[in-house]
């Protein structure tokens, strides 16, 4: 079932938006060579606690995981494209690092997605991540009234391949409002003119993953949830909440 939300909804859901942005840029401000992912976990969880938000991610467990999910980001380093599982490993100098967050503050979700290096970049790293973020862009601007899911996967679809970076099989973007992950999924690749009916009132999570070597296809760790590219290239990931709403779309997890 998908909910149209009210203006007073999509209010509440910015707030949401605002921790996950703060969340957010206080990890990428923490991160750097030696920095545990577990470090980086505890510096999103901090933000949630003084926000009096919870995570939506802690504790989640889908139908395909083995285990529920033991943090509140998801932290892909390299070659791990998403859900990676924030642990002991410390960052490197040239890392690539995804990490993704969201909160639920009063009844309400948002969920985000950041790409950074760490260190010296490498600058196929900084062509990656910067597609990503374009294809994000692409995809929030076809988030208009009278258009359709495709439009948007098409808009995202278009800006991956024509760089020949690989998108992520199977994997996308997803309604959002008082659950986490809602109806309807989005691709992120497809055809204009098809798909969901885009309404005001309708909130998505759009996130583009981009795989460097052009391949689309993905391994699962032993902990059932980290994916990784199977050609061992690297990958990003950067989403926002966005609504749809008369006057365009309205990014829901900006500062």
């Amino acid at each position: 079932m998908v909910e149209l939300k009210s203006e007073a909804a999509l209010a509440a859901m910015r707030e949401a938006g605002r921790v996950v942005a703060t969340a957010l840029a206080e990890v990428e401000r923490a991160a750097g060579v030696g920095v545990s992912l577990l470090d980086l976990d505890e510096v999103a969880r901090e933000v949630l606690r003084k926000a009096g938000a919870t995570s939506p991610f802690l504790g989640y467990r889908p139908s395909f995981a083995p285990v529920p999910f033991p943090a509140v980001i998801c932290a892909s380093v390299n070659d791990a494209v998403v859900h990676g599982i924030p642990n002991r490993h410390r960052l490197r100098d040239g890392d690539l690092v995804s990490i993704d967050c969201g909160a639920v503050l009063d009844g309400w979700a948002g969920d985000a997605a950041v790409s950074f290096t760490v260190g010296t970049p490498r600058p196929e790293d900084l062509r990656l991540i910067d597609t990503t973020r374009r294809a994000l862009e692409a995809g929030i601007a076809a988030a208009v009234p009278g258009h359709r899911t495709g439009d948007i996967a098409h808009a995202v679809g278009t800006v991956a391949r024509t760089a020949r970076y690989g998108l992520l099989e199977g994997y996308g973007g997803h309604g959002i409002g008082r659950r986490m992950h809602e109806d309807p999924h989005l691709p992120n690749e497809g055809r204009p003119g098809r798909g969901f009916p885009l309404k005001p009132g309708l909130v998505l999570a759009i996130e583009p993953m981009l795989i460097a070597g052009g391949t689309d296809t993905h391994t699962t760790d032993p902990d059932g949830w980290t994916l990784r590219t199977t050609d061992g290239t690297r990958a990003a990931h950067i989403e926002h909440t966005v609504a749809i709403t008369p006057d365009g779309p309205r990014i829901l997890t900006l500062p």
